[in-house]
C-alpha cells in the first residue's frame, strides 16, 4: 500500500507564495515521474508540473517563470514553490507519482488534495 500526503496549501494574497509538498510512503521500490495537477470548480484537472526521476522538468505555459517543481528522492518526496500566484491559480492540487514496485510493475497514486486559494 502506497500514501502520498500533501501539505502546505492555503489562503494567499495576489502575488503571494506558498510551497506545496507530497510524500510518498509505503512498499515502494522507486518512483519514476512525480506531478502536480490542479481541478479548479467547474473545470476538468490539469497538469501543473512534472519532473522524472533524473530531473527533467515540464510545465504548463500558465505557470511557467512562477512554479518550480523540484523532489528528493531519498525522500520520495515532491515539492512545488509556487510564487506571483494569481487568482486563476485558486485550485484543488493534487500530487501524482508512478510508483515502481520491486515486482517491476508500476501504479499510479493520487495525493488527497490540498486547497490553494488566491484572493485579496
Amino acid at each position: 500500500q502506497v500514501q502520498l500526503v500533501e501539505s502546505g496549501g492555503g489562503l494567499v494574497q495576489p502575488g503571494g507564495s506558498l510551497r506545496l509538498s507530497c510524500a510518498a510512503s509505503g512498499s515502494i521500490f522507486s518512483i519514476n515521474a512525480m506531478g502536480w495537477y490542479r481541478q479548479a470548480p467547474g473545470k476538468q484537472r490539469e497538469l501543473v508540473a512534472a519532473i522524472t526521476s533524473g530531473g527533467s522538468t515540464n510545465y504548463a505555459d500558465s505557470v511557467k517563470g512562477r512554479f518550480t517543481i523540484s523532489r528528493d528522492n531519498a525522500k520520495n518526496t515532491v515539492y512545488l514553490q509556487m510564487n506571483s500566484l494569481k487568482p486563476e491559480d485558486t485550485a484543488v492540487y493534487y500530487c501524482n507519482a508512478d510508483v515502481l514496485f520491486a515486482t517491476m510493475t508500476s501504479v499510479d497514486y493520487w495525493g488527497q488534495g490540498t486547497q490553494v486559494t488566491v484572493s485579496s
